[in-house]
Order: structure tokens, then C-alpha cells, then sequence
């Protein structure tokens, strides 16, 4: 039989900063952001390419450059907005 007495191995859970836990999740909310719109990007860009030009490969690649570019600016705005946030509670 096991022993059910013996103490656990587990370390515990690291706390981290509230600031560094804030741009963690600005950071994993912009690199599914990007995917997300720059998929779509591609899909309208290969739906207008079957549909409109003759299945030229450029359209495609215009929808994933302005997804990727739509998504970098909301990333950027919410960065920088964090950013003020974390210097507004330091000088309080």
C-alpha cells in the first residue's frame, strides 16, 4: 500500500506582479489577434481572388497583410494604453 502521509513535491504557484500578469494577457490577446484577423484576412483575400481575379494570388495576400496591419494597431493601442494604466498606479 501507498503511503498517503508523505509530503507533497509540488512547488508552489509563482505570484507574479500585477503588471507583468496585465501585459502577459495584452500579449497572449494580441497574437491571437493577429491570427484570428489575418486568417480572415486570407479568406476574404481567396474568396475575392476565386471570385474577381481569376485566382491571382495577390488578393490573398493583400487580406493577410491588412488583417495582420488591423491587428498590430489594436495590439499597439492596447499596449500603450496598459502602459499609461501601470504609470498612472505607480504615481498614486
Amino acid at each position: 500500500m501507498a503511503d498517503t502521509s508523505a509530503p507533497s513535491t509540488s512547488a508552489p504557484a509563482v505570484r507574479r506582479p500585477v503588471s507583468e500578469a496585465l501585459l502577459n494577457e495584452k500579449w497572449d490577446r494580441c497574437l491571437s489577434n493577429l491570427i484570428i484577423k489575418s486568417t480572415l484576412g486570407l479568406g476574404f483575400g481567396v474568396v475575392f481572388s476565386v471570385l474577381l481575379f481569376k485566382r491571382r494570388a495577390w488578393p490573398a495576400l493583400v487580406g493577410v497583410g491588412f488583417g495582420a496591419g488591423r491587428a498590430y494597431e489594436e495590439c499597439n493601442y492596447s499596449l500603450k494604453a496598459a502602459a499609461r494604466d501601470i504609470k498612472r498606479q505607480q504615481q498614486a
